[in-house]
Order: structure tokens, then sequence, then C-alpha cells
């Protein structure tokens, strides 16, 4: 009985932040500019501090400082449309992060030279996020606010492809799953959750692509490349977690971990939705290039 009660307390938590957390990060998505931007500088700092004490359970020392100076440049670097510098302050990350370890000599030497660079990475990749919210808008964006323009819509269909994604998983894998999708990394995670998802996925992106005007099989890559990615990222959180024996990320959103609990399925899918839709959606040589591309590709080697 008192499990119950417990169990109904933590799934009204749940509810209730996961719905405060959804109006904001909604509204957040529509107004655009700095307060988007605002946003997912909050939840990468965070996430940084989580990874911080995930990696710390493992033994290894990270340097927190190196991956907040790193993140904050690549996210400024983001905001401000400047892509082109991406390679310069990874090597930048890079330098720092041997250093870190040269001067300071904190065992173990090569574990924390590569989780500060994985660390910094990691946590800046769902800032592509941002990137999407500004495809199509006059400027640079970052004042402007409330801009209707094709990021809106491409940002809205990566959200409800992700939401539904998760709620076919859980739902669908909660009442058929039989068969384990990764048993050493997530036990709960089943093939039948997975299937679902995807399924529910790829329909809410045809729904959504219907309204932003994108063609059915364009909607239909979308929500491919969404779910997969995001099912992938979810996992691969799962497996930090996993490997350093800790259930969640933290404990900032109650019923619902720490915030790189909630970020996991954008850390791979935004940065492969924002391509996605930049080069080829929105790309001079347009989708139509992207599947001769394909079948090009497919000739060459004598299938077609």
């Amino acid at each position: 009985m008192v499990n119950e009660d417990n169990q109904q307390k933590a799934g009204k938590k749940r509810i209730i932040t996961g719905f405060i957390i959804g109006i904001i990060i909604l509204s957040a998505l529509y107004a655009g500019g700095f307060i988007l931007a605002g946003v997912v500088a909050i939840f990468v700092y965070f996430c940084l501090k989580e990874y911080v004490v995930i990696l710390n359970h493992k033994g290894f020392q990270p340097s927190f400082r190196i991956m907040s100076f790193i993140a904050f440049v690549l996210f400024i670097v983001s905001v401000a449309h400047l892509e082109k510098l991406f390679p310069i302050i990874l090597f930048l990350g890079v330098t720092l992060s041997f250093c870190a370890v040269l001067f300071k000599l904190r065992q173990p030497y090569i574990a924390n030279v590569s989780t500060t660079v994985f660390g910094f990475v990691l946590c800046w990749l769902p800032t592509h996020v941002y990137l999407i919210r500004g495809l199509g808008a006059p400027g640079k964006g970052f004042l402007s606010l409330c801009n209707v323009n094709p990021g809106l819509g491409y940002l809205i269909m990566m959200f409800f492809t992700i939401l539904a994604t998760d709620i076919g998983a859980y739902i669908f894998g909660k009442k058929f799953g039989k068969h384990k999708l990764s048993p050493q990394v997530s036990p709960q995670k089943t093939v039948e959750g997975a299937f679902a998802g995807a399924v529910l996925a790829i329909l809410t992106a045809l729904l959504i692509g219907y309204y932003i005007k994108l063609s059915l099989c364009e909607s239909f890559c979308a929500g491919i490349l969404i779910t997969f990615f995001a099912q992938i990222g979810d996992l691969s959180e799962s497996l930090l977690k996993r490997d350093a024996g800790v259930k969640d990320s933290g404990d900032s959103l109650p019923g619902h971990g720490g915030f790189l609990d909630r970020a996991d399925s954008y850390i791979l899918s935004a940065p492969i939705a924002y391509y996605f839709f930049k080069y080829i959606i929105m790309g001079q040589t347009g989708f139509d290039f992207f599947i001769c591309g394909i079948e090009k590709v497919f000739s060459n080697v004598g299938l077609f």
C-alpha cells in the first residue's frame, strides 16, 4: 500500500514537472531569439555539471572549467551563426584538455583528457536546437522574437516527433514489450517499444510535415532520422549512467531526474535534424538531388 502511494506521488510529480517543462520549452521554441538561447544555455550548463558528477563516480576528473569555457564559446559561435569557427574552437578545447592534465597531473591522464573533450562536445550538441529555430529567418535572428519562419516549423516537428517516440516506446513497451532492446544498458527498454515509438514518431512527422508544407517523402525521412537518433541518444546517456552506477544524472527535475536525462534525446537528434533541414530540405540542390545521389550510389554498385 505504501509503495502504491509512493508510486502515485512520483507519478504526479512527473506529470506536473513534465507539464511545466513542456510549457517553458514550447514557449521558448516559439519565442526564439535570446529567450531560446537563454533556455538552451541553462540546459547546457546543468548538463555539464551533471556530466562531471557522473564521471566522478568512475574515478575520472574531467575539467569542468575547460568544458564550460569551450561549451560557452561554441554556444556563442552557434548563436552568431559562425559555424566556420567550429574546427578552431574544437582544436583549442583539445589543447586545453591536454594542458589541464599536463600541468595538474591528475590520474588517470588519458581518461581525464578524453572525458573533458567528450564532455564539451556532448553537452554542446543540443545547441543545434537554437540553430534549427533560425533556419530561414532574416539576419542573425538573435534579438528578434516570435518570427514565424521555416525553422519554427522544423523545431516543432522535431519536438513532437521525439515526444511521440517517448510516449509510444513507453506505452507499447510496457504493455507488449518482451524482447529487451539493450539489456545491459537499459533493461526496461524493449524492441517492441522502440518500434512502436518509431512508428508513432513517423506518423507525427507526417502530420506536422503536411502543415508545414513538406512532401510525404521529406517528412518520412525527417521522422526516421529524428526518432532513430533520439533513441540512440537516449541509450547513449543510459550507457554513461549504467557504467558509472547511477540511476539518474541528477535530481533537479522531480520525477524526471536531471537536465541531462531530459536532453538525452536531443543530443544526437538535434544536430542530424539541423543538417537535414538545412542542406537537404532548404539547400539549393534540394531533396531531389539527395534522392538522385542515393540512386547514383546504388547504380554504381550494380543494384539499380
